[in-house]
């Protein structure tokens, strides 16, 4: 990875908030699931300001 993109402050809103469940689970737990259902392989872009995720349709 580029950059390290965690702001230990805004993590911990957004865990409070509900929005996440724990750093370190969402790709694991998505690349676990769309290979568990036939999609295929979810793709990344990492740039330094952005990160940009392809999640494919099974054909």
């Amino acid at each position: 990875m580029l950059t390290d993109y965690r702001n230990p402050l805004l993590a911990g809103a957004m865990k409070s908030l509900g929005y996440v469940q724990r750093f370190g689970l969402g790709f694991p737990l998505a690349r676990k699931e769309l290979d568990r259902n036939g999609n295929p392989e979810l793709e990344t872009k990492v740039s330094a300001t952005a990160v940009l995720v392809l999640l494919r349709r099974r054909s």
